[in-house]
C-alpha cells in the first residue's frame, strides 16, 4: 500500500481479523454476507468500493464479491445490497459465498475509498472496477476472515 495513502479501519462483528468466518456466511449456511464496519474514512471521500478475494483458490484468486459507489457512511449491514455489484468468479453478481474444496482458505475484504462516484454499469468485472478506480483512490483497508469446510 502506497505510504502516502490514508488507511481505512475495517472491522465485522462476526470474526476478528484474521479469525474464523462464522458459517452462517458460507455455502454451508445462510450464503449472506457479514456486516463490515469502515471507520477512518476521509471526510472527502465520495464513494467506497468493496472487494472479496480468496487468494487460495485452485485456480488462483477467487473473487467472492465485487462491489462500488457504496454510500461512505461506513456501515455496510448485514445481506445488504448497498452498491452496484460487478460480476464475481463464479460469473454472477452479488456476493458469492465461501465454499472452499479443500483446506483452509484466507477471504480479504478489500474496501477502497473513492475521491468520486464510478457509475459502472451493474456486472462490470473486476478488472474494469481496477481500471475505473486508478486514480481515485484516497484511502484503502484490509479484513481477513479464514474458513475451512469441515467434513461431514
Amino acid at each position: 500500500m502506497d505510504i502516502h495513502m490514508q488507511r481505512l479501519e475495517i472491522t465485522s462483528p462476526a470474526f476478528e481479523d484474521n479469525g474464523w468466518l462464522p458459517e452462517r456466511y458460507t455455502c454451508k449456511g445462510d450464503a449472506i454476507h457479514p456486516a463490515l464496519t469502515i471507520r477512518k474514512i476521509p471526510p472527502e471521500a465520495r464513494s467506497l468500493v468493496i472487494l472479496l478475494e480468496d487468494p487460495d483458490a485452485p485456480g488462483g484468486t477467487f473473487d467472492h464479491w465485487v462491489l462500488w459507489d457504496i454510500d461512505p457512511k461506513g456501515d455496510i449491514g448485514e445481506n445488504s445490497n448497498p452498491g452496484t455489484s460487478g460480476t464475481n468468479s463464479s460469473g454472477r453478481t452479488g456476493y458469492y459465498p465461501p465454499c472452499p474444496p479443500q483446506g483452509a482458505h484466507r477471504y480479504i475484504f478489500v474496501v477502497f475509498a473513492l475521491d468520486r462516484e464510478l457509475k459502472l454499469h451493474e456486472g462490470s468485472s473486476k478488472k474494469q472496477l481496477l481500471e475505473a478506480i486508478e486514480g481515485a483512490v484516497i484511502a484503502k483497508g484490509i479484513l481477513t476472515a479464514r474458513y475451512e469446510q469441515q467434513a461431514a
